[in-house]
């Protein structure tokens, strides 16, 4: 996948950035979970620029140190005499030359540098800290636990807190450009082979391109593709989960695998795992970026009224599919893992399609809110409320695969049982009762 989709806010931040930092040292932190296509943006980014791109490898600092300095001198024309060993070392001596030229530097996968040198972070921070106000360096790093990056940066008691002048955080491509890459690889495509791409990839960039260089361009054929014996998506799951939460991630998976099934309240899966999963919850939410609590739309924040959410479509997927049937493919019964998938993918996508619409919505409209509601008996659900303070109005949808399903009655009643409890919040507003299915994908 040759061609660049997107990221055109991200390009625009970051062309802002490399203007700044030409007068001033500039630091960004880049976020974003593994395959986003964070790597690919920095790379577009730098072109033809003065720049240098860094990369983490998991070796000794010395090692490090070693293919670091070639890269410094292949790129910027750095040539340090002497072997440089300690990663401090090599610092400094790259922010000196930036007191004298001006260059973009990326160090990719930096939350890897903690576990070659546990230093190396407050050491750093001296560096930056007595260099930063001469120097015209446009730094940026970025890495793909998020547990880790947010850690380092976001944590008062890190040395590196505090010494960001900017952060981006990736996100996925939204319904619209996901929309535009199946176009340009099958023209012809179907509702039910956007809706397969969704479902896999949520908008994840490297999932996108797997599938797409690979011909796998039709719903059929992603299912085939996902399924074969070299599939990256029958381990990447689990792989970007222990990266992030270690090797006690077993309650932590039979969670998500609840919540996979539909089972997203917390006192439903207090049942099933047999303790209070309080803490694995919030860990998974607020620490490691996974799941999100959802409350109807104007609920009060002190509310307990919420239900847990997978946030990520693939690992979704992930959870559902691969990691529930685990026995299969260490059999090696792919087909049949495939014939599972086929069957029931039908009643499983559709909280995907509702996922799919939210991001749609919010991609197109102008809106203050937008989520789902329920009353407090867990009745009367409406698939997505959208809402506009400013100019008060309140869209309501409802969601279904077939249009031929969809009950505007039963909308309209739910509705009206809305607006009465919802009272004071929307008085004034002026609402809509829409449709949707796959037809307006």
């Amino acid at each position: 996948m040759s061609k660049f989709y997107d990221r055109k806010d991200e390009l625009k931040a970051l062309e802002q950035i490399e203007t700044n930092s030409m007068k001033t040292a500039n630091f960004t932190v880049m976020t974003g979970r593994r395959r986003i296509g964070k790597t690919a943006l920095l790379k577009k980014f730098i072109g033809n620029k003065k720049s240098c791109y860094l990369f983490t490898s998991r070796s000794s600092e010395p090692i490090l140190c070693e293919q670091w300095q070639k890269a410094l001198s292949d790129s910027l024309g750095l040539n340090i005499f002497g072997k440089i060993t300690k990663l401090a070392d090599l610092f400094e001596q790259i922010m000196n030359y930036s007191k004298q030229e001006h260059f973009i530097l990326v160090i990719d996968e930096f939350q890897d540098l903690q576990s070659i040198n546990s230093s190396f972070f407050s050491q750093m921070q001296n560096i930056w800290d007595a260099a930063k106000d001469q120097s015209k360096i446009n730094l940026i790093v970025c890495g793909s636990v998020y547990s880790m990056m947010i850690k380092i940066f976001e944590d008062s008691k890190e040395p590196l807190f505090g010494r960001s002048t900017a952060k981006i955080n990736l996100k996925p491509f939204t319904p619209s450009v996901c929309k535009k890459i199946l176009s340009d690889f099958n023209p012809s495509y179907t509702s039910e082979d956007l809706l397969c791409l969704y479902m896999l990839s949520g908008g994840v960039a490297k999932y996108i391109f797997l599938l797409m260089e690979s011909g796998s361009v039709t719903k059929e054929k992603m299912i085939d593709y996902v399924t074969g014996i070299t599939s990256p998506f029958l381990i990447d799951g689990k792989d970007i989960l222990v990266s992030e939460i270690g090797k006690d991630y077993g309650v932590y998976f039979s969670i998500l695998a609840l919540i996979s099934r539909g089972l997203t309240a917390q006192n439903e899966i207090d049942s099933v795992i047999q303790k209070n999963t309080g803490a694995y919850l919030t860990n998974l939410a607020e620490k490691f970026n996974v799941i999100k609590p959802i409350k109807p739309v104007f609920s009060k924040s002190e509310s307990r009224n919420a239900r847990w959410q997978i946030t990520d479509c693939y690992l979704r997927f992930y959870f559902r599919f691969i990691n529930a049937n685990q026995s299969l493919i260490e059999l090696g019964q792919l087909d049949l893992l495939k014939k599972i998938i086929l069957r029931d993918c039908e009643t499983f996508t559709g909280k995907t399609l509702e996922q799919y619409f939210t991001a749609k919505i919010n991609e197109e409209k102008e809106l203050t809110r937008i989520g789902g509601w329920w009353d407090r008996k867990g009745e009367n659900e409406i698939d997505i409320i959208a809402v506009n303070e400013l100019e008060k109005t309140c869209d309501v949808y409802e969601v279904k695969r077939q249009a031929k399903k969809l009950d505007m009655d039963l909308l309209e009643k739910k509705t009206e049982n809305f607006k009465a409890i919802a009272k004071s919040e929307v008085s004034g507003f002026t609402f809509n009762i829409v449709g949707l299915s796959m037809e307006d994908m």
